[in-house]
């Protein structure tokens, strides 16, 4: 507020809740005298970022823009045209934050769905894998989701309840999304219930037995520990007494529990009484792991 000058652009990309740019920010930049709108232009363009992926970039992603006149959205429009294939404007910045978080909202329910589904199936004793991808076969009306042992990262445990918080000031309270988040969040606790039935079924209890866990960063290929399922999983094991350690070729260290990522897998793999794959990792050979580990 105190360095804007006239005719500057202000962009806001952060997720977060609808009226955040027009409600929040707006006022903030106006302490410094400039009205936003007339003296200054001010958008919402959130930021669709998948770490790790390399086929969708900033570049060939489309790029959502909502400005609080038609003259801000045209000016935010106008830069990232020079870096973006397609600008698609929209009539305001609550439209553009909205649209984010349902970007993040349907992912959140999806896997919210099959990390259900593979909870029943654990009960039913039928491979949830090889009912994903026998209705994937299908070529109309159907998205695969996979399960897993969590949900982690800084947008999708997070995001979905900032539009709770927005509904429940227009009295609308959003049990579905809520839900999904409910039950993604309990979804470590569950990895760790047949992380006890499986050392179990050998005789064994969960204090004492040599734990390998396979991946601590909350989705493959990159090094981000927020918010990963896999903390939850450790923090849980611990409790229980489990002789811990992990290797993770992205995370050297985890202070918060004094542990060092392990750097030779295959003797880890063998001296563990269990492995448990909690993030696969390219790098991570699958058969190596299930052929030298003991269970």
């Amino acid at each position: 507020a105190s360095i804007l000058v006239p005719g500057q652009l202000v962009v806001l990309e952060s997720t977060t809740y609808p009226g955040t740019t027009r409600d929040l920010l707006a006022g903030q930049l106006e302490a410094g005298g400039l009205i936003a709108g007339r003296d200054f232009h001010l958008a919402f363009s959130p930021e669709r970022i998948d770490p790790g992926r390399t086929d969708y970039t900033v570049k060939t992603t489309p790029k959502l823009v909502g400005g609080i006149t038609p003259e801000c959205t045209e000016r935010a429009a106008a830069l990232y045209e020079t870096v973006c294939d397609r600008v698609v404007r929209l009539s305001g910045p609550e439209a553009a934050e909205l649209s984010k978080l349902l970007e993040n909202i349907f992912r959140s329910v999806n896997i919210a769905l099959v990390n259900e589904l593979a909870q029943l199936c654990d009960r039913l004793d039928v491979d949830v894998w090889e009912v994903v991808e026998a209705a994937s076969t299908k070529p109309f009306g159907f998205m695969p989701f996979e399960p897993g042992p969590g949900m982690g990262g800084h947008c999708l445990p997070i995001d979905p309840f900032y539009l709770a918080f927005t509904a429940r000031q227009n009295d609308f309270y959003p049990e579905f999304i809520e839900l999904a988040g409910k039950i993604n969040k309990s979804q470590p606790r569950f990895c760790v219930s047949r992380i006890e039935r499986i050392l179990n079924g050998e005789g064994k209890p969960v204090k004492g037995s040599k734990i390998l866990i396979l991946g601590v960063s909350y989705k493959a290929g990159i090094g981000d520990i927020r918010e990963s399922p896999a903390l939850k999983i450790i923090r849980l094991l611990g409790e229980l007494g489990a002789d811990l350690s992990y290797h993770d070729p992205h995370v050297p260290e985890l202070d918060e529990f004094g542990l060092k990522h392990t750097e030779s897998l295959e003797p880890a793999l063998e001296n563990a009484d269990l492995a448990v794959i909690v993030t696969n990792h390219p790098e991570v050979s699958l058969d190596t792991v299930v052929g030298k580990s003991q269970l």
